[in-house]
């Protein structure tokens, strides 16, 4: 119906600027003008600036008119009213369905955690971001992981998924704990307790505890997760016992939002045992890391380099 509506006022508008409208069609479009734009709500935080998305539409009208001329004011304004008023069917024909007002929820250089009002809880890494609703509504709990990393402890409901977006994939679940690590090359997410959905352009994997799936190079594939991954280091004490700065390092880009910085790789085979606190700051792991290996590690802002 809305199609139909918007192809009919798109319709008109054309027509009155060729001036083949009649005087009866013209006084339709001038009430329906005054009417709408009067009398219908806009909200900007779901739709945008209503200027642009009227700039839009009137482009767009602009493309299907075949004569080039000078557009009246009256036109542009037609076009304003008319988003308007399809923006406002959307409102009053769903009267029960209220926006859900988005909370943002921020880290700088430690993780920190967070409790939905569903009951589940969220521990995101240092330097992540992650939107979610103040309260849930509707038939799914939406959430978006905006940047970085995060561990989900998602209390169960079969009635309402819980669906996470972060970059190009969707992670769905009913109530399970699990890893979302997203970067700017690729996304992987880890599953320690419960089964996960995870979908992207077409393509599904179903995960199980132990697995993991990756999207990198615009592929989703599925594979067997490491196991120093299968806990939740937001909140909890590790102790990595006789791995590979590899590992440790893999652990801390994770739990601190960072990248590292080395000219030889050879380094990543050290072995060595680190004992990582929950509340640890990133330059007490170091150092820690430092006297056990010889090596400098510095921090420079969401860069770690080896001097």
């Amino acid at each position: 119906m809305i199609k139909r509506i918007k192809h009919s006022l798109e319709y008109l508008i054309d027509k009155s600027s060729r001036n083949k409208t009649s005087q009866a069609e013209e006084n339709l479009l001038t009430n329906f003008a005054l009417s709408e734009y009067q009398n219908v709500k806009w909200n900007e935080a779901l739709m945008g600036n209503s200027d642009e998305v009227s700039k839009n539409i009137y482009d767009g009208i602009q493309l299907r008119i075949t004569k080039k001329k000078t557009i009246s004011p009256y036109i542009k304004y037609m076009a304003a009213a008319s988003i308007l008023f399809l923006a406002g069917l959307g409102f009053f024909y769903k009267p029960t369905i209220a926006a859900e007002k988005q909370l943002a929820f921020k880290t700088s250089d430690t993780p920190k955690s967070i409790k939905l009002s569903d009951g589940s809880k969220i521990y995101l890494a240092a330097n992540s971001s992650f939107l979610y609703p103040e309260n849930f509504k509707g038939d799914e709990r939406k959430v978006t992981l905006l940047k970085g990393n995060a561990f989900f402890e998602v209390t169960k409901d079969k009635k309402h998924p819980f669906i996470i977006t972060s970059g190009e994939i969707k992670t769905r679940v009913v109530g399970t704990s699990f890893h979302i690590q997203m970067s700017k090359s690729k996304c992987e997410v880890i599953v320690v307790t419960g089964k996960v959905n995870v979908s992207s352009k077409g393509h599904s994997v179903d995960l199980v505890p132990n697995e993991e799936a990756l999207f990198e190079a615009q592929k989703l594939t599925k594979q067997l997760a490491d196991k120093s991954f299968l806990v939740n280091w937001y909140n909890t004490d590790v102790t990595l016992n006789q791995t590979t700065l590899k590992q440790v390092i893999t652990i801390l880009q994770y739990k601190y939002g960072v990248s590292f910085q080395y000219s030889n790789e050879q380094v990543l085979a050290t072995p060595l045992t680190v004992f990582i606190k929950k509340d640890a700051a990133l330059e007490n792991v170091l150092e820690q890391i430092n006297y056990i290996t010889n090596l400098k590690f510095k921090v420079y802002g969401e860069t770690v380099k080896v001097d």
